[in-house]
């Protein structure tokens, strides 16, 4: 699936062309601390844990409970899983395969 051409602009394709020279976690940390907000930032780690607990089929209950995130972000981010651009899945078989 691709992704949606809504999102897609010359400042996006900026933005992700930056984060892509980015080398490792502290030039990550470094960079996102100056963009973003520290909740933007908690926000979007918390999706892909939440997207790492679907995975696993743990119940809503357990993922707000680890994440706290609502139950309508739990949501969106099993919609994405399931509907999405199949970024979420990408990047998962990554990490997975990563951690082996």
């Amino acid at each position: 699936m691709s992704s949606d051409e809504r999102l897609q602009n010359p400042l996006t394709d900026a933005l992700f062309e930056a984060v892509l020279l980015l080398k490792d976690k502290e030039e990550c940390y470094r960079f996102f601390e100056d963009i973003a907000t520290i909740a933007e930032i908690r926000a979007l780690a918390q999706r892909l844990e939440v997207a790492k607990m679907l995975q696993r089929n743990d119940t809503y209950t357990a993922i707000g409970d680890v994440t706290g995130v609502s139950t309508a972000t739990i949501s969106r981010v099993k919609r994405c899983l399931n509907f999405g651009a199949d970024g979420y899945q990408l990047i998962l078989k990554r990490l997975q395969e990563q951690s082996k």
